[in-house]
């Protein structure tokens, strides 16, 4: 399938991005995932990266933080670039990077209170008492009572609550950047709405830059500024949230109806 003429007019209006992606390529084996992936992050801004299942989404967030290194291409966090930095640079950039994994990623041995304090004690030389003081503080800022949540584990929190958890985890040391996979996954509407409220509150509370995979279109929406679709490899499409509601790409437009009708076809 040939993939549109437009992704080679897509044109970035930011010129000094956070984060910047350069022909990012990745291949495992003999699968190509990312073919040539050039993308922007404007500081201070959400934006949602949306494609298809297995598509490539996690793949672009996991170089960012440097989890992946790529077959080619450049990926720059605040002008490092993680593809080439040492091991020392790499973890210097990820103390300014929030991680929220799809199922929260809790340690299932620990409390939620170790589970939020462990990148402190790993980073940091902070006495127990600081450490307590930011914990709670990150708990009640994502929403939970922290004073009971702290002490139960993983196992006996909801899935809602637990995203809460990892966030509270992933804010902890007051990041400049936070990716989200899937953050909403899982969700009932009404927890994936407070889900997606208490992004746009850490955004404008933190001035963080967000970056969230997903496939839940109406959320999308309510928390982007800008979106990005994956499609075969490579970014066919980059815009604002009311320009990319709009646009004539007809991959966008199919994805947007829900419709099977379109240039993209779905195996069966």
């Amino acid at each position: 399938m040939d993939i549109i003429e437009t992704k080679e007019k897509i044109e970035f209006d930011e010129k000094n991005p956070l984060i910047e992606i350069k022909g990012l390529q990745k291949v495992f084996g003999t699968k190509e995932v990312l073919s040539n992936v050039n993308l922007i992050f404007p500081e201070g801004s959400t934006t949602v990266i949306l494609g298809l299942s297995g598509g490539g989404k996690s793949t672009i967030i996991k170089h960012i933080v440097g989890l992946m290194k790529p077959t080619a291409g450049d990926i720059f966090v605040e002008g490092v670039n993680v593809a080439t930095c040492s091991e020392k640079e790499l973890r210097a950039v990820r103390k300014h990077i929030g991680y929220l994994f799809q199922d929260g990623a809790m340690f299932d041995s620990m409390n939620i209170f170790d589970n939020v304090a462990f990148p402190l004690r790993e980073h940091f030389k902070l006495s127990e008492k600081e450490i307590e003081a930011k914990v709670m503080k990150m708990l009640n800022m994502t929403g939970l009572d922290a004073e009971r949540v702290s002490k139960l584990f993983p196992n006996e929190l909801s899935g809602g609550m637990r995203k809460r958890a990892g966030l509270a985890r992933a804010i902890i040391m007051e990041p400049k950047i936070i990716l989200y996979d899937e953050p909403t996954s899982g969700l009932d509407p009404i927890t994936s709405d407070l889900i997606t409220q208490l992004i746009l509150k850490l955004q404008k509370e933190l001035g963080v830059t967000s970056v969230l995979i997903t496939h839940d279109m109406k959320e999308s929406f309510k928390s982007a500024d800008y979106l990005a679709f994956l499609f075969e490899g490579e970014i066919i499409e980059w815009a604002d949230n009311e320009a990319f509601k709009n646009t004539t790409n007809p991959y966008v437009r199919q994805l947007l109806n829900g419709s099977g009708e379109g240039p993209i076809q779905f195996s069966e």
